[in-house]
């Protein structure tokens, strides 16, 4: 015999209306597109910004804006598969399409978290080659963390082998997350050592002064959404209705990422990344900065 099983909750007025979700995932088709409409306003406010400056716009700025298309393509693939499966139970099709948002999207970020620690196209032209290398081994392990990820979302616990794929992507995850580190820790010591020899030290202290920031955010960042999210999780396993409460705590941790990295980093004229006043006093500088501030 065929048995079809189904799973939902009665809701509205006369309890007549099934709904697919789980009772704590309610809430993910609307937060998933309200984030994708505030990442569409960011993406049109940076385009703004490019064309106002492009006279200081790099490459990194237009991949920069990439990501955030990436990023609104995703959460609106996302918002689309849930509400799909709230509605019939499944997401006829939604979720292939969010995989392929999700990868992309995942592949771009660690790409510019890279380039931007190494400084390419801002500070210098051309990567080198231990740097060459970290994108080299992000990028694969990336893809491989995706699937893994495809696979234990699309299975459940009582598939043969989820753990498995559970513990691989927990763990390529972690790997390229800590790997992002690398470039940006590189370019810290080599400013340094440069605001000690060449003749542009307050340059390179203001420079250095923002890439400890930059790597502070990026630590702050992997450590709440890999660790404390969770630990969330564990904390409200038991208030099943509030599981979208880690999701929520997820994307606003992102956008304040993307924000505080776009603002950073931004293509303006006088954004002191790219360029500092020649009558910027150097000792003035010196005495602000003291290498006792950038130890890691």
């Amino acid at each position: 015999m065929n048995v079809r099983t189904a799973m939902y909750n009665l809701e509205g007025k006369n309890k007549a209306v099934k709904n697919y979700l789980p009772a704590g995932q309610t809430q993910l088709p609307v937060i998933h597109f309200v984030f994708s409409l505030v990442y569409l306003v960011l993406g049109g406010v940076w385009v703004y910004i490019c064309v106002r400056h492009k006279e200081t716009v790099h490459r990194i700025h237009i991949l920069m804006g990439v990501l955030v298309f990436l990023k609104t393509l995703n959460l609106l693939a996302e918002a689309e598969d849930k509400m799909f499966i709230e509605r019939t139970g499944t997401a006829h099709g939604w979720d292939i399409v969010f995989y392929v948002f999700g990868l992309l999207r995942g592949v771009m970020l660690f790409t510019v978290v890279i380039l931007i620690g190494t400084g390419w196209s801002i500070l210098k032209p051309f990567l080198q080659d231990k740097e060459k290398k970290v994108l080299m081994v992000v990028i694969p392990l990336q893809v491989l963390a995706n699937i893994a990820r495809a696979i234990t979302d699309e299975k459940g616990p009582v598939t043969k082998d989820w753990i498995t794929w559970k513990v691989i992507f927990l763990l390529l995850d972690m790997i390229c997350c800590f790997a992002v580190l690398f470039p940006i820790v590189w370019s810290i010591k080599h400013l340094r050592e440069a605001s000690h020899t060449d003749g542009k030290a307050a340059r390179n202290l203001v420079r250095l002064t923002l890439f400890v920031q930059y790597y502070i955010v990026v630590l702050s960042y992997i450590y709440f959404t890999r660790t404390l999210v969770y630990t969330l999780d564990t904390v409200i396993i038991t208030a099943y209705q509030y599981r979208w409460f880690s999701y929520l705590s997820v994307e606003l941790a992102t956008l304040a990422f993307y924000t505080f990295t776009g603002f950073k980093f931004q293509p303006a004229v006088h954004n002191p990344y790219f360029v500092l006043d020649d009558e910027e006093d150097v000792g003035t500088a010196h005495d602000d900065l003291n290498d006792g501030d950038f130890d890691l």
